[in-house]
């Protein structure tokens, strides 16, 4: 796992330069990064298309951004940090003295030497971010001000990676693209995602995975307002954010509490001994609560490392590359592809010898069970899936209730169901 850790690492480093915003061709750029890696369907809707109660916005793309002193020298630069300018700027060309200009100044005064992160999507505005240490050594006096920037008619874009499976039925794994540099919030997730999505490619999974490239709120609202007619195939699903800092994992449960995705992470989780905490669903954070909200109310999670706001380096300049680690994101990827395989393989059983317990020793199962080191624990695994496959129990329920590895029932299921004992 350390070499996919150092190439999601990689990938994060590729893309930390460029400007994201919920619209423009930093997203664009961004997609076609990705795209390298696994084959995108690219979606671009336009400016002032009502997707449920939003509309799309007009496209935002900057060039150029600085404050300049009297000598010409670039005090705040665009150029080195994208983060310098507030998200959505409109355009400005001024001079004016440090009084005027500090209404239009972000800082963080607790941490003097970070650069935050400020947007200003929906309000015409315009501003710089910079470090409380630059602010503070500015001299009075006169500074020239510029956001070379354009809000016009354009569209919003999204991407989507389809995996088919043996069904139609859907999981989504969902990530958002609209931050600039910001590495564990954000690329991180991206990063995971895409390797994740290679993994699944390489096999043949029961069920279809959708991964959904958008940009936070307005892209996933814009994307469930696209397939609101199929949304019913989404059976399942698990949004990624803050995939990389060296904290212990997050699991956010669905608003439904007790979505088979609810249980599949916690069973997983809890199974690993991986130090991680289960969060109980709330109505902020990520695009979860948009696959979750009422009217969807579908079984979406979210996994992250530190949550959301959890960590002093959220949305700030201290959120770099080297906040996140290659191990931490090999990890989380590790999990997602546990729980996948968990999904895939949980079925409902029906016994067809329900009547007593069926003789398996002249079916050859005990004895193709000789010399395996869990001979014991493979055994109750096919007595405890006998017994409970009545139609209404899982082999996630038989894991639990028998306390066994998913793993060994699910072999035995295999094998029962070879044997003509079971059939889902």
């Amino acid at each position: 796992m350390t070499v996919l850790g150092e190439q999601m690492h990689a990938l994060v480093e590729r893309l930390y330069p460029l400007c994201r915003s919920i619209t423009g061709d930093g997203v664009r750029a961004t997609l076609d990064i990705v795209g390298e890696y696994v084959p995108l369907q690219v979606h671009e809707v336009p400016t002032g298309t009502q997707v449920l109660d939003w509309t799309v916005p007009q496209e935002w793309n900057i060039r150029d951004a600085y404050i300049a002193d009297t000598t010409g020298r670039r005090v705040v630069d665009f150029a080195k940090s994208s983060l310098h300018v507030l998200g959505y700027s409109v355009p400005v060309a001024a001079t004016m003295p440090l009084a005027e200009l500090r209404a239009h100044l972000h800082t963080l005064p607790d941490h003097p030497t970070w650069v935050p992160y400020r947007t200003s999507y929906y309000t015409p505005e315009w501003g710089f971010c910079l470090a409380q240490d630059t602010l503070d050594a500015l001299p009075e006096g006169d500074y020239e001000v510029r956001i070379d920037s354009t809000l016009a008619d354009g569209h919003l874009t999204y991407a989507e990676h389809v995996i088919p499976g043996q069904v139609p039925d859907e999981v989504i794994v969902s990530c958002h693209v609209c931050h600039p540099s910001l590495a564990n919030d954000n690329l991180a997730g991206i990063a995971v995602a895409t390797f994740l999505a290679r993994a699944l490619a390489q096999e043949t999974p029961y069920y279809t995975y959708r991964f959904v490239y958008a940009p936070g709120t307005i892209g996933a609202i814009t994307w469930l307002a696209r397939n609101a007619e199929r949304i019913d195939q989404v059976k399942h699903g698990l949004v990624l954010a803050c995939a990389g800092d060296r904290g212990q994992l997050t699991y956010k449960r669905s608003r439904r509490g007790d979505a088979e995705i609810d249980r599949v992470l916690r069973h997983v989780l809890t199974a690993s001994q991986r130090p991680h905490h289960i969060a109980e669903f709330t109505p902020y954070g990520y695009d979860e609560r948009q696959y979750c909200s009422p009217g969807f109310d579908l079984g979406v999670g979210s996994l992250s490392r530190t949550p959301y706001a959890g960590y002093p380096e959220y949305h700030t300049s201290a959120d770099n590359p080297d906040f996140v680690s290659p191990e931490a994101m090999a990890d989380t990827l590790a999990v997602c592809r546990e729980a996948f395989a968990v999904l895939d393989r949980n079925r409902r059983y029906l016994n067809l010898s329900p009547y007593g317990e069926p003789q398996l020793g002249r079916r050859g199962l005990y004895d193709a069970l000789g010399g395996r080191s869990d001979t014991k624990q493979a055994q109750m695994a096919m007595l405890w899936v006998l017994n409970l496959s009545d139609g209404q129990h899982s082999l996630l329920d038989v894991a639990e209730r028998s306390g066994l590895p998913f793993d060994t029932v699910a072999v035995a299921a295999g094998a029962l169901g070879a044997a003509g004992l079971i059939k889902a």
